[in-house]
């Protein structure tokens, strides 16, 4: 089970998630999964998040077995946890934007509507193998933009707070300007739904007394 002993180990180097994972103060470590994650011709939302959470998971595996790459054993570790985000609009998956342009392109498409934005988590064993793979979600969150004027969203785009982030814009940060509305997991267009993550890890034994302290080992 999770203790400061026995880490989850967090296969992601994005700070919206590891913030999420310190705010419900679960310990953790971070070991970062670098794939390629572009979407492949006629590819769905959905097979396109369960083909990049699996990737990830596989890509941390393999770092593991290469030898020290953390401050902890492997054999320390409560578990790993992987997760990707996708903003979808119809069937199409609004990446990270290039730059500010494709940035400015991008929310002006979602201003003045709703898009939904999906994330999936997997939480696998240390090591890979038969039954590794504990427990796969994908959870669903309807986001609607107000409306905004060209000027707004060139603005917006500029600050660069939404280069990074897939539909160019951070619900967290100074884009919280646009959002309008929020059905469902709020924590899950930040990066990682956080009710459903907790539900999970209690219900395959890796968290105990939750959210006291988490009991030892």
């Amino acid at each position: 089970m999770i203790h400061p002993s026995r880490p989850l180990l967090l296969g992601s180097a994005s700070p919206r998630r590891r913030d999420i994972l310190a705010s419900l103060r679960l310990p953790f470590v971070v070991l970062a999964a670098d794939i390629v994650e572009d979407v492949l011709p006629g590819e769905t939302p959905k097979a396109y998040l369960e083909r990049i959470t699996h990737a990830k998971l596989d890509a941390i595996w393999q770092r593991l077995a290469r030898g020290p790459a953390l401050p902890v054993e492997r054999s320390a570790l409560a578990a790993v946890l992987v997760a990707d985000t996708s903003v979808v609009v119809g069937e199409e998956i609004l990446g990270k934007p290039a730059n500010v342009a494709d940035a400015v392109a991008m929310l002006s498409r979602l201003v003045g509507r709703s898009h939904e934005v999906f994330t999936r988590y997997a939480i696998g064993r240390p090591e890979p193998g038969e039954g590794a793979l504990l427990a796969a979600r994908t959870v669903r969150t309807e986001v609607r933009l107000r409306r905004a004027s060209a000027a707004e969203v060139d603005a917006y785009a500029r600050t660069g707070e939404g280069l990074d982030k897939a539909g160019a814009y951070a619900a967290q940060g100074i884009g919280t300007f646009l959002v309008e509305g929020v059905t469902g997991s709020y924590s899950n267009v930040v990066g990682l739904p956080a009710c459903e993550l907790v539900s999970d890890l209690t219900l395959l034994g890796l968290l105990t007394g939750f959210p006291g302290a988490p009991s030892p080992p």
